[in-house]
């Protein structure tokens, strides 16, 4: 069957194709939608097994509950974006130690000119670090396929797979042949050596010594997947190296005369490289969306005779994602012509929504402020972070998930005040709630604002953890019922809100204001169903 489909969707077609069981993911763009497609999947399922697909609180619980359906025998799918690599990477590296039991593929899809995020970090670092094989489709008949053949793989090596894209792959769309085969999950079956999965020193070291030991293994099915291919050119003494997506923008440019090594699996191919120095490679250009993680390796893999170009000599830009204007000009190619259209389209930056309850929060808060000499008002990730451009200008820091509780409680032990906490309520159940903990246990004196909308509103409006459980959450991590206050944030309660805000800031310790009401466009969405329910 063909299907016109996202990367993102080609890959969860290639799970749900492969058996899978459960994908455990938390939404962030450029990888949302990967679950939400299962998601659909299930919603309309009417023979299949089950598969299990409700959001995780965060990344760290997204790849310990799909290690635990490993451990089943089940295959499982781990979705997150690249920061969220970093809040599962204590558990994602000693997967990688326990090996598995069902097939275990982790999805990172990254964000290359941060288009929605606070760095452009490169994932596959993350594979070399943790010592197991990564895949990175250059299409999304590729990442259809190669999901399927890394839940395969994942068994066969007895080890967690990364598979790795990024945001044009993630959210481009293009035709999808699929398998009419109806898929059938794993039956039930525990470890055959319970000692994998019990990383006391004496197992650990054991299994890391079988890590150790698979890498020639790993090495040699990189060596032989029919997704690395080497094609030698006419003119051999050029060699351009493109990974994942970059072999696209490559080919997109017409077949090149020289050798062409095409690299969307890894560890890297060592016998393919040497194939390439031998038939007379003098200079290397490496193309690959992200760090120079590839142009990094070749330099100590290649004679220093060959050079090796990239974004590390400037060939490529240093940073953002590739372009083909950029893949053009390392090539020695003229620019392609400005259309007309790309002149007449003027950027718009980012607003919140009109009728969004963070507006109201906001322009309360904004009007407490100013009543203190030097107010600080650290912020969070998500939607409410625009309160950081006009025409609030609300908070004074944004860093990562969470941190808006922790610096505050910080800032306030070096004696700031007052010192402000602004985090939505999906953001507070991920990683705001041990922050919190923290102030309590030292009364911090702290206000921390969670604004809840009632949804993970920046990424679409999925579920969130905590809805409708907040105040039961902050008042079990010990702070005083008669500081955790809920406001409407509306206009005509403005003055409420103030007064809250002023009272809590004047109490010299840790206190909670719950700014709820519902996100404007799942409010929308809402009652547009209740319409045509009715």
């Amino acid at each position: 069957m063909k299907h016109l489909l996202l990367g993102d969707e080609a890959i969860a077609q290639g799970a749900i194709d492969a058996g899978l069981s459960g994908v455990y993911a938390y939404p962030g763009t450029p990888s949302t939608e990967v679950t939400e497609y299962i998601q659909l999947h299930e919603a309309k399922r009417t023979t299949t097994e089950p598969i299990f697909c409700r959001w995780a609180t965060n990344e760290k619980t997204a790849m310990e509950g799909a290690l635990g359906m490993s451990y089943m025998s089940k295959r499982a799918l781990v979705c997150m974006k690249h920061v969220g690599m970093n809040v599962c990477a204590d558990a994602f590296m000693n997967a990688a130690i326990t090996g598995v039991n069902g097939g275990l593929v982790v999805l990172a899809a990254d964000d290359p000119s941060m288009h929605s995020s606070q760095n452009e970090q490169d994932s596959r670092f993350y594979a070399k670090f943790a010592m197991i094989p990564c895949f990175e489709p250059s299409n999304q008949q590729e990442a259809y396929e190669m999901t399927r053949h890394a839940f395969a793989l994942s068994e066969e090596l007895r080890t967690p797979i990364l598979l790795r894209v990024t945001t044009r792959m993630a959210h481009s769309r293009a035709v999808v042949e699929t398998t009419d085969e109806l898929p059938r999950q794993n039956k039930l079956s525990l470890p055959e050596n319970v000692q994998h999965f019990i990383l006391l020193p004496a197992f650990a070291k054991k299994n890391y010594a079988e890590l150790v030991a698979a890498q020639p293994v790993f090495t040699a099915r990189s060596e032989e997947s029919p997704y690395n291919t080497y094609t030698r050119g006419a003119n051999p003494k050029r060699a351009i190296v493109a990974t994942g997506i970059a072999y696209n923008y490559l080919m997109e440019q017409g077949e090149p005369d020289c050798t062409v090594l095409k690299i969307a699996q890894y560890p890297l191919p060592v016998r393919l490289i040497e194939r390439m120095v031998a038939d007379g490679a003098e200079e290397v250009l490496v193309m690959e969306e992200g760090q120079p993680v590839v142009e990094e390796l070749l330099r100590g893999m290649v004679p220093s005779t060959v050079a090796v170009k990239g974004r590390l000599t400037g060939d490529l830009p240093r940073m953002g994602e590739l372009t083909p204007d950029a893949v053009r000009k390392a090539l020695g190619m003229e620019p392609l012509p400005v259309r007309e259209a790309d002149t007449l389209v003027v950027s718009r930056p980012p607003a919140l929504c009109q009728g969004c309850g963070h507006r109201d929060m906001y322009a309360a808060l904004n009007e407490v402020a100013r009543e203190y000499p030097s107010p600080r008002i650290f912020g969070d990730i998500g939607c409410y972070t625009l309160g950081a451009l006009s025409p609030f200008h609300a908070i004074h820091a944004c860093v990562e998930m969470g941190a808006s509780v922790t610096m505050a409680k910080g800032a306030a032990d070096a004696g700031q005040h007052p010192s402000i906490a602004v985090i939505g309520d999906s953001t507070f159940t991920h990683s705001g709630m041990t922050g919190l903990l923290d102030c309590v246990n030292s009364n911090a004196n702290v206000v921390v604002l969670i604004s809840d909308n009632l949804a993970t509103g920046m990424t679409g409006g999925q579920d969130s953890a905590g809805t409708g459980r907040l105040e039961q959450i902050c008042t079990g991590l010990g702070v005083a019922p008669e500081h955790v206050h809920v406001v409407v944030p509306l206009p005509k309660n403005m003055e409420e809100i103030k007064q809250v805000l002023r009272e809590e800031i004047n109490y010299a310790g840790t206190s909670v204001v719950i700014a709820r009401r519902e996100c404007i466009q799942t409010l929308k969405r809402h009652l547009k169903q209740k319409a045509t329910s009715n």
